[in-house]
């Protein structure tokens, strides 16, 4: 399989920094063009980050995965269902591979919330490659 277009879908959490490194460094080791994705789901007025803040955080991602040697380019886009979004971008910009991150919520919590990862993975019709957190540690668990 030869990888043309990566598509990353990124949040902004904790974990948005580690992913991108991932889908950077699997991108530009397969001279492949990288989409990171964010989208803009409709919440209550709540203090959170403006669209201002948002961009200069894509910006930032973006400026890293340059210069990590990868082809990048970036979009916000609206949406009421996050995974609907991501799969419809997979297939506009005709990826090759959803690279996504996994929060690993149980319980509760994922009931509530849903899993964005998960509504990817049941859905895309290119290959989705899912990326666990990392620990505590900050570092991925490495495989025996």
């Amino acid at each position: 399989m030869t990888l043309t277009s990566i598509l990353c879908p990124i949040d902004f959490s904790a974990a948005t920094g580690p992913l991108v490194a991932y889908a950077t460094a699997l991108a530009a080791g397969t001279s492949a063009k990288l989409l990171l994705l964010h989208v803009l789901e409709q919440q209550p007025m709540l203090a959170g980050p403006t669209d201002l803040d948002l961009a200069q955080q894509l910006a930032g991602y973006h400026a890293s995965a340059e210069l990590a040697g990868a082809q990048v380019s970036t979009a916000i886009v609206p949406g009421t269902d996050a995974a609907t979004e991501i799969v419809a971008a997979a297939q506009r910009y005709a990826a090759d591979m959803i690279v996504i991150g996994a929060h690993g919520r149980t319980g509760l919590t994922r009931f509530l919330m849903g899993s964005t990862a998960e509504g990817v993975v049941r859905t895309a019709a290119c290959v989705t490659l899912l990326v666990k957190s990392p620990t505590e540690s900050g570092a991925y668990r490495k495989s025996a």
